[in-house]
């Protein structure tokens, strides 16, 4: 981190940026000027007037260099009044017309399904764009992009002129025909969809749609579209290409990016963006609370895009503790703090800005990274690492400042290892709390409002897994050391919370753990897909990589079956008799 002496150390970079809050006092200045965003002045001097608008503003000294100063609301929006709403993998929800995986097509099924059931909301895992290439990454917490989406996901038959194409029959059937096993084939599908993008690209002229969306995305969306086009030819990571190209501004990477190929190669990747942030907007819920992934690949294009930010030779991970007795390393590059406040934190702000672009709300994964990170050197293990520190206040002001801008809510996902402040600063900004009815102590009439609150999660084992004994089942096979009185006090929680006899079903078993859960006053309930169609395996299974299908299982059964699951129907007709709760013919937030 520059400790050794370097200009980047905190000691001797300049001060570039200041971020207060409006529901503070506000800090004294130099008497100068503060140039605002619109392009209005405001003179200063002393103590910052309280009127001051929020925004991203520069404030100029009389004497002395200007800095950029950000206004805050300080506090993010809180819901008004309780909704509930399913928690999906949308890779996981396919309906009969996809093509081997779940997509925005199927996003939309799910959401007028939730809303005749009267679901409000959705929650998705992150839907962030993966390096180009015919081998997705399979995992949605492994981007190569937190600012963009995974082409994945398209509906090709909703793609501009998809139903003028040729042989789209054909690829349909074959797309089609990948739904027959639950495991997905990430590459099988890509080469599918692939092959029918870059026919439906061809036939793209001169679009205004298109140019306005460069336009509106402006240089992270060709900053992120160069590195595809460079990537498709160079491969990854971008460490390996020559010298001369792993500078985003460099005058080789200005050159490839005029020639005629990279050039169409380039709109290629900003026409992906375009087609998939339509097909978001026609098919997102009354309320998508979209998931924000702890880091970015260190080989992919935010790591390439803002490489001067990020700290080399350690990944982000946790520490061994009583569920994971090795650690966690997640293979996470991690931003330097001093770095990133001397970019005036634009990384951060482009990425947040992207997420609430056509959400309601946002899950914050790993919240605690915005106080703390825990760094493992390269080549070490998870407990040779320690915990660094991050300017959570200015990451907070930058937080609520987006989340006003878009009118969203913030839900910190602030499971494991949490320092008491934390949580109380957290809970002092409006940013939702995340309880589990694994691990919270007491029952979930007990828990607090401003929360969202869920049965499980995406790493921990799903309803019909504990009770049937599955998931324990399968990490003592893959020799993982499972705690087994933790699994035991899962089970006897289901007996207990969700009157659940011995000799029940699994079907009774996830209903009472849902009426249960219903008894919370949290602001936000979710029911996890998972749970509805009784799936015994988790999504994904911390502390393995291949041994186990993380992020690769498709649910069951198709939406078009699940849509007359008696299960659902009980569990929504408890959710919707929750006071206070918001239906899906209340006004929507955005």
């Amino acid at each position: 981190m520059g400790g050794d002496g370097d200009a980047r150390h905190p000691d001797d970079a300049p001060d570039l940026i200041l971020t207060v809050r409006l529901d503070h006092p506000l800090p004294g200045v130099p008497e100068g000027t503060v140039v605002l965003e619109d392009g209005g002045e405001v003179r200063v001097g002393g103590p910052l007037p309280p009127g001051l608008p929020t925004g991203y503003h520069r404030l100029q000294p009389d004497d002395g260099p200007s800095r950029s100063l950000v206004v805050s609301p300080g506090r993010c929006p809180r819901p008004s009044g309780r909704r509930w709403g399913w928690a999906a993998q949308l890779y996981a929800a396919r309906s009969r017309q996809s093509w081997g995986i779940g997509d925005l097509a199927d996003l939309g099924r799910l959401s007028r399904w939730g809303h005749d059931l009267g679901a409000r909301a959705i929650l998705l895992n992150p839907l962030h764009a993966g390096p180009p290439g015919p081998s997705p990454q399979p995992s949605p917490y492994f981007p190569s992009s937190r600012c963009f989406l995974n082409p994945l996901y398209l509906r090709i038959e909703d793609v501009d002129g998809a139903s003028e194409l040729e042989g789209l029959d054909e690829l349909a059937r074959a797309g089609r025909a990948l739904d027959q096993g639950r495991r997905i084939d990430r590459d099988a599908v890509w080469a599918l969809k692939s092959a029918a993008l870059e026919r439906l690209f061809e036939r793209v002229g001169e679009d205004p749609g298109l140019e306005a969306f460069r336009q509106r995305r402006g240089r992270t969306l060709e900053g992120f579209a160069t590195f595809n086009a460079l990537a498709e030819r160079e491969g990854v990571p971008w460490q390996a290409w020559p010298e001369e190209l792993r500078r985003p501004g460099s005058e080789a990477v200005r050159a490839f990016a005029a020639s005629a190929d990279g050039a169409r190669r380039v709109r290629y990747h900003c026409w992906l963006q375009w087609q998939l942030e339509r097909q978001l907007e026609a098919n997102r819920p009354p309320e998508l609370i979209v998931d924000l992934a702890v880091g970015a690949d260190a080989g992919g294009a935010d790591a390439w895009l803002w490489h001067d930010t990020f700290a080399e030779g350690v990944r982000v991970g946790a520490p061994p503790d009583d569920f994971n007795r090795l650690g966690q390393d997640w293979g996470l590059p991690p931003w330097d703090p001093w770095r990133l406040r001397a970019s005036g934190y634009e990384p951060f702000v482009q990425m947040v800005r992207a997420s609430l672009r056509s959400a309601a709300g946002l899950r914050v994964d790993h919240v605690m990274g915005l106080f703390r990170l825990y760094w493992i050197p390269e080549g070490g293990e998870p407990a040779d690492g320690t915990y660094v520190r991050y300017p959570y206040w200015d990451l907070l002001n930058i937080l609520a400042l987006e989340a006003e801008r878009a009118g969203a809510y913030v839900v910190g996902e602030d499971l494991g290892t949490v320092e008491d402040r934390v949580r109380a600063e957290l809970a002092e900004r409006n940013v939702l709390s995340y309880r589990v009815l694994w691990f919270e102590p007491d029952r979930p009439s007990r828990w607090p409002s401003a929360a969202l609150g869920a049965v499980t999660t995406h790493d921990l084992p799903t309803v019909a897994g504990v009770w049937s004994g599955a998931d324990l089942d399968a990490q003592r096979s893959l020799g993982l050391h499972p705690n087994e009185d933790g699994a035991a006090a899962m089970r006897a929680r289901l007996v207990e919370w969700g009157a659940a006899g011995e000799e029940a079903s699994v079907e009774e078993v996830v209903t009472g753990a849902y009426e249960a859960l219903a008894e919370a006053p949290c602001d936000v309930l979710t029911v996890g897909l998972d749970d509805v169609q009784a799936v015994p395996e988790r999504p994904n299974l911390p502390g393995t990589v291949d041994e186990w299908p993380n992020w690769c299982l498709a649910l069951p059964r198709p939406l078009e079956e699940m849509e007359g699951s008696p299960v659902a129907a009980a569990i929504a007709a408890r959710m919707n008799s929750r006071p206070g709760t918001v239906g899906p013919g209340s006004p929507e937030r955005r």
